[in-house]
């Protein structure tokens, strides 16, 4: 039985892969999930597939809060980190089309007191495309040693530090360094959360408005927001460990050659400014509806011109430093253009993130293939052994 994409969706469904026969398929995937269950590399996990806009695939497996013995539901909430992303860069996109700003105006122009320099002392003018590629020098503390200067300034990556405002950490991200010239590299950063200040500024109103207004309620992503719909379902978080470790009111899990700072219950502080690179939560089937919105071509959501800055990589020959070789960048999300250097089944032109809470997700526009992995295991479920696997599975590797 094919179920549509944008109906509200309870049951197993299962039809023609994406590759291979029905059961070869569900077993591949089945048997990914159960190990990672078993050998506890993740606690739980919702996982769906959908094929040329019908769901083939949907599981919940595992446990939404370990020590109660609560399994996931299907329903369940999970936060999104950087999954909240690309609907904050589809908000954007779409603000653009109204003429509410341009992608190559200065930050300065809504931000005036917003001045972060180059080491040698000069200001470039940083622009809202630069935020949206991650080119504009600004970076993550995540990404630096202990004694780095995010740290020394005390910036939010978006995930901690409940009760800060925006314009706070504004302030703490404007006095340090700018790690490049604008547009001359890629680098993973807070620029979601300046840019997310942008949006407010330019329109007068909040950023949570702006996302339910230009993505989440036009699609009736019910459960998707800066707030949780429902507290019941929320997923309880859990860290990188053997077994993987209940997050308490601040967690710390390595990654690379630093530590992300994770406070779980920031999403629940009314305070605490809304961070559009990582403040959002929701479901597998309201995320998969967003998906799947543009990759059927952007309605009702945006035009195909707007749609083709997210499709294609925008940053040129620059190194996403933070993917496998043969990966771009668009404006919301990375682009993989080399499938056999980055040592991918998947097609040219998939797009694919992820979220430091657990999640991860990839559309292959050219198999017509949307998939949405979330679990709440900080970092095992966005990168390494468990989101390989599942990919891997779905396509026969």
């Amino acid at each position: 039985m094919n179920i549509p994409v944008a109906a509200t969706l309870t049951t197993l469904a299962l039809t023609a892969p994406a590759v291979g026969g029905q059961a070869e398929f569900k077993g591949r995937l089945d048997k990914v999930i159960n190990e990672a269950i078993a050998d506890q590399t993740i606690v739980g996990t919702v996982i769906l597939v959908a094929e040329n806009g019908k769901i083939v695939y949907r599981r919940a497996a595992g446990f939404a809060d370990r020590e109660a013995k609560t399994p996931v539901r299907e329903d369940a909430i999970f936060r999104f980190a950087s999954m909240t992303k690309p609907v904050v860069a589809v908000t954007t996109l779409r603000l653009v089309e109204e003429g509410k700003l341009k992608l190559d105006d200065p930050v300065t122009k809504y931000l005036p007191d917003f001045h972060p320099k180059l080491a040698d002392g000069r200001e470039p003018v940083i622009t809202i495309r630069q935020l949206m590629s991650h080119t504009s020098g600004l970076t993550y503390g995540f990404l630096q040693p202990a004694d780095g200067p995010y740290h020394k300034a005390n910036v939010s990556d978006g995930l901690d530090q409940p009760g800060l405002s925006v314009e706070e950490n504004l302030r703490r991200i404007a006095t340090v360094p700018l790690s490049s010239e604008p547009g001359t590299a890629w680098g993973y950063s807070v620029g979601i959360d300046v840019l997310g200040a942008v949006l407010a500024r330019a329109t007068g109103k909040s950023l949570p408005e702006l996302v339910k207004e230009n993505v989440t309620g036009k699609l009736g992503m019910k459960d998707t927001g800066f707030t949780v719909s429902d507290r019941a379902r929320l997923a309880v978080a859990y860290g990188d460990a053997e077994p993987p470790v209940r997050m308490d009111k601040t967690h710390i899990v390595p990654f690379f050659d630093g530590d992300v700072s994770f406070a779980p219950d920031r999403i629940f502080d009314p305070a605490s400014y809304a961070s559009g690179g990582a403040g959002m939560a929701g479901t597998a089937d309201d995320y998969i509806r967003f998906l799947e919105a543009l990759r059927e071509g952007g309605s009702p959501l945006l035009t195909a011109g707007s749609l083709k800055l997210l499709e294609n990589s925008q940053i040129g020959d620059l190194v996403v430093d933070v993917a496998p070789p043969g990966t771009g960048f668009s404006l919301g999300f990375s682009i993989v253009k080399d499938p056999a250097a980055a040592g991918s089944p998947q097609s040219a032109g998939t797009w694919k993130w992820g979220g430091a809470y657990g999640q991860s997700w990839f559309v292959d526009p050219k198999r017509k293939l949307t998939v949405v992995a979330l679990t709440n295991t900080a970092l095992a479920g966005m990168v390494g052994v468990f989101p390989d696997g599942v990919r891997d599975a779905i396509y026969g590797k």
